[in-house]
């Protein structure tokens, strides 16, 4: 399950961001997790729990916001925002997708 590794680098990122500024305490961290993404959400909350133990982001909450996947068609052109990733194109009905949006894995916020 990567998801552990996943929070390990969550909070090494939000650890060294806090030493940077020189900041103690930090009450959550927020993330931007694409649906794309191929993280399993209950996995890396999971994750989150056993990985901040002893550590002093042990009381921080985890924010999670899902970022829905976009596309566009590789066929016609056409941006649409699939259900399934393997969605038929509403306009010409190929089956050639290029995610534009929805892949993405970042903290986006640190909170004190």
């Amino acid at each position: 399950m990567h998801e552990f590794s996943i929070a390990q680098h969550i909070i090494e990122i939000a650890l060294q961001t806090a030493k940077e500024h020189d900041v103690d305490q930090i009450s959550s961290v927020e993330v931007e997790i694409g649906q794309a993404a191929g993280v399993v959400i209950e996995a890396l909350e999971f994750a989150w729990e056993s990985v901040v133990r002893d550590t002093p982001l042990q009381d921080a909450a985890l924010t999670i916001k899902i970022i829905p996947v976009s596309v566009v068609c590789r066929t016609c052109g056409m941006n649409y925002s699939p259900r399934e990733l393997l969605d038929l194109c509403p306009q010409c009905g190929d089956m050639n997708p290029e995610i534009i949006r929805g892949k993405e894995l970042r903290v986006s916020a640190i909170v004190t």
